[in-house]
């Protein structure tokens, strides 16, 4: 049952990244939808999560909020390492002189476009084991945590192949990882049948990947959205973005 219902996990989010590969010169409505989304994802449920599974302190603060502080750090640390953001200043002088619009595309890193696409792949997994760890508890429980992965891997799916062209990524590689992140929650279904990862692991583990899905909304995605474009129609997907999210875990809750 876990994993015929992860099937529908595997449906949405293949529409989800198809419909991000269509959206031709709105992408940065599609980068500002793609934030908001990606911040409703954490706030309103991968934190929750962090904190529930891992609310032990050290030094008197939650392991789960360490975590999240810790995977923003990493990706940032590495984003300076290999200069990303180097020559941006530069960038934009050149081609406010030149009567262009101002872009970051080309000094984007297809490998941490990558890392980041397949990050959201291994959250995938996770999905799957969610719901496979849910049908254990109960079949009354399983569907509801089913019906709330569900609904946001259309959002995980379009999430990854928009990060994974963010970053200079061909249409080809965006596809891949499209198919590798539509296939996780099936794969995390599956590992159900055979062991159960420690509770504690998982909240850690949620806690991370926060931190790094927020640092790639807010320091990368955002401003990219808001560079060549006026900022309202942006800033309106964004909210909507997050009001999605907000709605969707509200009515699987």
């Amino acid at each position: 049952m876990p994993v015929l219902v992860a099937a529908g996990a595997f449906l949405m989010t293949l529409l989800g990244g198809l419909v991000a590969g269509k959206v031709g010169d709105k992408r940065h409505l599609v980068l500002g939808l793609a934030a908001g989304l990606m911040l409703g994802v954490v706030g309103f449920d991968l934190l929750p999560e962090a904190l529930e599974a891992a609310p032990g302190k050290l030094f008197g603060v939650a392991q789960g909020l360490l975590m999240f502080v810790l995977g923003f750090l990493v990706l940032h640390v590495v984003e300076r390492s290999v200069a990303i953001h180097r020559a941006h200043e530069s960038e934009y002088a050149e081609h406010q002189h030149a009567g262009h619009p101002v872009g970051h595309s080309h000094g984007r890193s297809e490998k941490l476009g990558l890392a980041a696409a397949s990050a959201l792949c291994l959250h995938s997994v996770m999905d799957g084991f969610a719901i496979g760890a849910a049908f254990q508890v109960g079949d009354s429980f399983g569907t509801v945590v089913a019906i709330a992965v569900i609904a946001h891997d259309f959002a995980d799916g379009f999430n990854t192949y928009t990060i994974t062209k963010l970053y200079g990524n061909g249409n080809r590689r965006a596809l891949i990882l499209l198919g590798c992140d539509a296939l996780a929650p099936v794969l995390g279904a599956g590992i159900t049948l055979l062991f159960v990862i420690p509770e504690h692991v998982v909240g850690l583990y949620l806690g991370f990947f926060s931190g790094f899905l927020m640092y790639l909304a807010t320091s990368d995605i955002l401003p990219e959205a808001h560079s060549p474009h006026p900022s309202r129609s942006t800033l309106l997907c964004t909210i909507a973005g997050t009001g999605f999210m907000w709605l969707v875990i509200g009515l699987a809750s």
